[in-house]
């Protein structure tokens, strides 16, 4: 007599179960690199790349927008101060700073786990704080 499990149809208690496909969260398969920043923030009007400190940094005229860390894993973004208090406390795993940004109007985002959908709003939300009136005016024209 053959029993269920020989044919396939029950795993035995030796056999794991088959893992059904289940999606990874998207903070950890919509991982954020560099090429997503540049990619995000080179769409933004009168954004240009350069250097900053030796990483690649992105500038709206000589205003800094945001620039890759020193550690390669961490993008130092322009952020309002009452902004940043709030996501520092809603998502520290992402959202940080260290003693050298304290006063000064930058947070740390880990690549890693931001989401490129709330990165694409920060950063365009950072834009608008530097654009000159002419660039803000084609952002509106042309969104």
């Amino acid at each position: 007599m053959v029993r269920g499990d020989e044919l396939g149809d029950a795993p035995s208690m030796s056999e794991k179960p088959a893992r059904s496909p289940v999606r990874k969260s998207p903070r950890r398969s919509s991982a954020v690199t560099l090429d997503t920043v540049r990619e995000l923030a080179l769409a933004l009007p009168g954004v240009e790349e350069g250097l900053s400190y030796g990483t690649p940094a992105f500038r709206v005229g000589k205003k800094l927008l945001a620039r890759l860390h020193e550690d390669g894993e961490t993008l130092v973004l322009k952020v309002d101060l009452l902004v940043r208090d709030s996501l520092l406390v809603a998502d520290p795993d992402t959202f940080f700073i260290t003693d050298h940004y304290q006063d000064y109007p930058y947070m740390l985002v880990r690549l890693a786990t931001v989401r490129r959908e709330p990165l694409s709003g920060l950063l365009e939300t950072a834009w608008r704080s530097l654009a000159p009136k002419r660039l803000l005016a084609s952002r509106k024209e042309g969104a």
